[in-house]
């Protein structure tokens, strides 16, 4: 014996790699499914829902507002939130559209009875 040590080669780095590249891949593609794809698929949604508003429909901003669409514009809705009262609002910002007839109207004052 000649005293040299020698290193043996060992197709230890291949099954390394595969042993971390298929549970980053399984990771990968639970998130898709979970959380990508469905995100995605809102938003197409809420993109039709805005392109297809209308005079007449009734809507809710996101800030809450509750309101008939008077005017629509190519960006732009004008909305009626009150007798008389007419905002401008970025097509954008809707989040619900209740449709036309739909959940409560915009506010009106009601006379009062006589007594």
């Amino acid at each position: 014996m000649n005293g040299f040590a020698y290193a043996q080669v060992s197709s230890g780095g291949l099954e390394a790699l595969n042993s971390l590249l298929i549970p980053t891949i399984l990771i990968i593609a639970i998130m898709y499914f979970l959380m990508i794809r469905p995100q995605q698929k809102r938003m197409k949604e809420h993109r039709a829902m805005i392109e297809g508003l209308k005079r007449g429909d009734v809507v809710v901003t996101s800030g809450g507002m509750l309101g008939k669409v008077i005017k629509t514009d190519e960006t732009e809705l004008q909305v009626e939130i009150a007798d008389g009262v007419r905002v401008k609002v970025l097509r954008a910002m809707i989040s619900e559209v209740r449709g036309k007839g739909k959940g409560e109207a915009p506010a009106k004052s009601e006379s009062k009875t006589a007594e």
